[in-house]
C-alpha cells in the first residue's frame, strides 16, 4: 500500500483503540509500542512518518543494529524478549527505555549487579505468566507481587514500572480476558506501578477492556512486512 493507503490503516487501528479505550473512561490513556522485530529499518521510518515513535524488539542484537541506522530520529526503543544472562551487557549498551520482560528473581539480580556496576539503572517491566502456560516466560501469578516487592528493595537499580503479560494463547475470549483480569488485579495492588503492558495484534481490545494502558502492536502495525534488518 502507498503512503496515504498506509496512514488510514494506522488511523484505524487507532481509531479502534480509541473506541475500546474511551469504553473504559475518557481519561484512561493507551501507549502503542509498534513491534518492529520482523521488520526492517525502511519500514520503521515509514512508520515513524505518521507519527509512531516507540518501538520494540525481542532479540538485543537487533535492537543494537536498528539502533544505529535510526540514530538520527528520536524513537523511543522497548526490549520486549525473553533474555539470556550473556546479553546483559548488551542490553545496558542499548539503554533501552523500558525492559518489559523481567521475568525472573535470578535475571533481576544479575541485572542489578551489572547496573551497580556501571553505576547506571534501568526502567523495568516484571512479567507475569498469568495464563501459567508453561510455553510462555513470566512470574507465576500467585508469587508476582512477592517478587515485585523483592526485586524492589534489593535491586535499586531497576526501577519497575508495572506489568507486562501475554494473553493466554487460546480461541477462547474467556480464557483470554481471564487471563489479562489476572494481570490487571496484581498491576491494581502494587505500589506505584503505572504501566499495565497486555494486547497484541489479535487482542489488543479485549485488553485494553481489562485495564490496558501499554499495547504491543506488530503485525497489523507492519501489514505484509514480515523481514528483518
Amino acid at each position: 500500500m502507498n503512503q496515504l493507503e498506509y496512514k488510514r490503516h494506522i488511523d484505524a487501528i487507532i481509531e479502534k483503540i480509541e473506541a475500546a479505550r474511551i469504553k473504559v473512561s475518557e481519561h484512561h490513556i493507551v501507549k502503542i509500542v509498534a513491534v518492529s522485530k520482523y521488520s526492517d529499518t525502511e519500514a520503521i521510518k515509514r512508520l515513524y512518518e505518521i507519527g509512531q515513535r516507540a518501538f520494540g524488539e525481542n532479540r538485543v542484537q537487533d535492537l543494537i543494529a536498528k539502533q544505529e541506522v535510526l540514530d538520527e530520529l528520536p524513537l523511543e526503543w522497548h526490549y520486549i524478549g525473553n533474555l539470556q544472562r550473556n546479553k546483559l551487557n548488551a542490553l545496558i549498551k542499548a539503554d533501552p527505555f523500558l525492559f518489559q520482560s523481567l521475568d525472573t528473581v535470578e535475571l533481576a539480580n544479575a541485572l542489578q549487579r551489572r547496573l551497580l556496576d556501571r553505576d547506571t539503572t534501568m526502567d523495568c517491566l516484571l512479567q507475569i505468566n498469568s495464563a501459567n502456560e508453561a510455553t510462555k516466560a513470566g512470574v507465576a501469578p500467585e508469587k508476582a507481587k512477592d517478587t515485585y516487592a523483592y526485586i524492589r528493595e534489593n535491586c535499586p537499580n531497576i526501577n519497575l514500572k508495572g506489568v507486562m503479560s501475554i494473553g493466554a494463547h487460546t480461541d477462547d475470549q474467556d480464557v483470554i480476558k481471564k487471563s489479562f483480569e489476572t494481570t490487571y488485579k496484581i498491576y491494581e495492588e502494587l505500589d506505584n506501578a503505572t504501566i499495565c503492558s497486555m494486547g497484541m495484534s489479535s487482542d489488543f481490545e479485549l485488553a485494553i477492556s481489562c485495564g490496558s494502558n501499554m499495547l504491543r502492536l506488530g503485525s497489523i502495525m507492519f501489514p505484509g512486512d514480515r523481514q528483518a534488518v
